[in-house]
């Protein structure tokens, strides 16, 4: 069987399309993503390839973070900062205290069952992970650098917070509260700054998952769902928490003060990685009873 586009349908969504000549002896456009062609070659291999056992997931989001940030307009970056600061008390007090969140297992050892703090210490004692894990040699001189230390440290934190764990379905639910929480809070241009890596990554995630993991691809879309409705209900985008201050508070108080709900089931989606991973030991094996949260929670 042949699946052919006819020309019809062509000229049908090509109509206005006109030539642009250009003197350039090289690939040109007026975009200057698409002239980057590290980018360009980067976004399309990490769009397409599979998931194989040979290359991580994660393997260039470190190169595609560096060209993205290396083509920003940081002096409007700024400006757009100080407008949010002048309007928004909860941004500009976040701002100005500048209070990372870079624990240390040492720090919350010690903090009571329910709290944060003791949270962490399980994430860490169990995973082996630090919350340091991106930005690392980037040094807080003024808001943007702060930004972007504060949001590295701040990832697992939300992971912890929200209930969407780390994981295929949690990771997708989790990015897509964040674009839905800044999309309402911040200005467009500011939210789409904030949403930029993001952006990528929901984008050759659900690419990837469509093309060659179809029970993932559902997974993912429910999981953006739940993810947007969640985000929706924060009473301010999660990454300004002060999660210092709230370090000993209660998991219960913290949620009702950000606003988070609602929450899903413990251990919801903690297997799903399978479904994308191609060099897991079960990769493939489909899911099974994890639909019950997902009616109850949109009725």
């Amino acid at each position: 069987m042949e699946v052919k586009v006819g020309e019809g349908e062509k000229a049908y969504f090509a109509a206005g399309t006109r030539k642009v000549e250009t003197a350039s002896s090289v690939l040109i456009s007026s975009s200057k993503y698409l002239n980057n062609a590290e980018l360009r070659n980067l976004i399309a291999q990490e769009m397409l390839r599979r998931n194989g056992p040979d290359l991580p997931n994660t393997a260039y989001i470190p190169d595609v973070v560096q060209i993205l940030m290396g083509m920003e307009d940081y002096g409007r970056i700024m400006a757009l900062f100080e407008q949010e600061k002048a309007r928004l008390p909860k941004f500009r007090e976040w701002c100005d205290n500048r209070r990372l969140s870079d624990f240390k297992k040492a720090e919350v050892k010690d903090c009571a069952p329910g709290t944060l703090g003791a949270a962490l210490y399980h994430w860490m004692e169990t995973t082996g992970y630090e919350l340091d894990l991106f930005y690392r040699e980037i040094q807080v001189v003024n808001d943007l650098t702060f930004y972007l230390r504060q949001s590295a440290l701040n990832h697992d934190i939300e992971h912890i917070v929200t209930g969407f764990g780390p994981n295929h379905g949690g990771e997708v639910a989790l990015l897509n509260a964040n674009l839905h929480s800044r999309a309402k809070y911040f200005h467009p241009e500011l939210s789409a700054f904030f949403s930029r890596v993001q952006t990528y990554l929901k984008a050759k995630t659900l690419m990837k998952d469509n093309l060659y993991y179809p029970e993932a691809f559902a997974l993912n879309l429910e999981a953006e769902h739940h993810g947007a409705v969640q985000g929706r209900n924060w009473n301010y985008p999660i990454m300004l928490a002060d999660w210092r201050a709230m370090v000993d508070w209660q998991m219960a108080d913290i949620r009702e003060e950000i606003g988070v709900t609602p929450v899903p089931p413990e251990g919801l989606w903690a297997d799903t990685n399978r479904l994308v991973d191609e060099g897991h030991e079960r990769f493939g094996q489909p899911l099974e009873g994890h639909e019950g949260w997902f009616m109850e929670a949109a009725e």
